[in-house]
């Protein structure tokens, strides 16, 4: 492969200071790949329609919008008697992806045992550190994958955990980025994902603009693909891990599990320590969010219902190894 451009890879979500005061800025992956725009606001009620809408998507990504969201609350009032009512509706945008009520379960922590004139800038700094952390957990993450995949590694990915799903950097893809800069990726290929198409709108642009060789395939050639012996590992991101180690990804997960498993594939799930939630014993209990219908048919057909889980849950026993910040399990 030529030369890697991580430099080309995007800040996802930040919150800074702007001309009119705080702001929580973010690429509008609505839009992408034909128009790369950033938007900003200060109102936090927008922030958790850009989560619901899948403007801002991906389980780290969203962790920071929460607590930048009752950031931005907090800005905005000189009361905080609602805070337990607003933090609720910031955590309950999305409901699989433990990483939003992680979020903002960080910022009402630190809400709540800070002097009220305090709190507005107590909570813009918590974001700060937490977008730095985000960016060295996925750096530990991508070293810590890399080193579990070998030289010439032609690599299967599903949805988008990437810069885009992140603050910077990414966790599936930031242990492609991590083993390109050692020289062992030879091809990703992205999986488009259906129904909204994160794999084909995002992944492969976010790969082609840093320069890692990648084709994109439609969902239901990956069988066919590891038939022929052109997959040596398949990596993904996660939304949710219990503690049994069954994982919660976007919809169409398992099924790539189910076949690494048939062709002897590793498959390995990439994901900080804040997706794991030890609350709950086995992927069973991991609630499942349902998507519009329009997703999946924009025009609906009289009689015709749809269905659109936005994730799947894939068993543990179809995972190798579980790759985090702190290690591999």
């Amino acid at each position: 492969m030529g030369k890697l451009h991580l430099e080309n890879l995007p800040v996802s979500v930040e919150l800074v200071r702007g001309p009119d005061g705080v702001e929580f800025r973010y690429i509008d992956e609505r839009l992408l790949p034909d128009d790369l725009a950033m938007a900003a606001t200060s109102d936090w009620r927008e922030v958790v329609e850009a989560v619901k809408t899948l403007a801002v998507r991906g389980a780290p990504a969203i962790g920071l919008a929460g607590a930048a969201a009752l950031a931005l609350w907090a800005h905005s009032t000189s009361s905080f008697d609602g805070i337990d009512q607003v933090a609720y509706e910031i955590a309950h945008a999305r409901p699989t992806a433990v990483n939003l009520q992680w979020g903002v379960d960080r910022a009402l922590a630190v809400a709540k045992g800070a002097a009220a004139q305090e709190v507005p800038e107590l909570l813009y700094e918590l974001v700060k550190d937490m977008e730095a952390e985000d960016e060295a957990r996925n750096r530990a993450i991508g070293a810590n994958g890399a080193a579990l995949l070998p030289q010439g590694c032609r690599v299967l990915t599903h949805c988008n955990a990437g810069s885009l799903a992140t603050y910077y950097y990414g966790t599936a893809l930031g242990v492609v980025y991590a083993a390109a800069e050692q020289g062992k990726i030879e091809r990703v290929y992205a999986d488009e994902t259906r129904p909204v198409g994160q794999g084909a709108r995002l992944t492969a642009w976010e790969l082609s603009r840093a320069g890692v060789p990648v084709t994109l395939i439609c969902d239901n050639m990956a069988a066919s693909l590891m038939a022929r012996g052109e997959v040596d590992a398949v990596i993904v991101g996660a939304d949710r891990i219990a503690a049994n180690g069954d994982t919660a990804n976007k919809i169409g997960t398992y099924s790539v599990a189910v076949l690494a498993h048939e062709h002897g594939i590793p498959f390995y799930v990439a994901a900080p320590t804040s997706t794991i939630d030890r609350s709950i014993p086995d992927g069973s209990r991991i609630p499942i969010e349902q998507r519009a219908p329009t997703e999946v048919l924009p025009v609906p057909i009289p009689g015709v219902d749809v269905y659109n889980p936005a994730f799947d849950v894939t068993p543990a026993r179809y995972i190798s190894a579980i790759i985090t910040e702190a290690g591999v399990m």
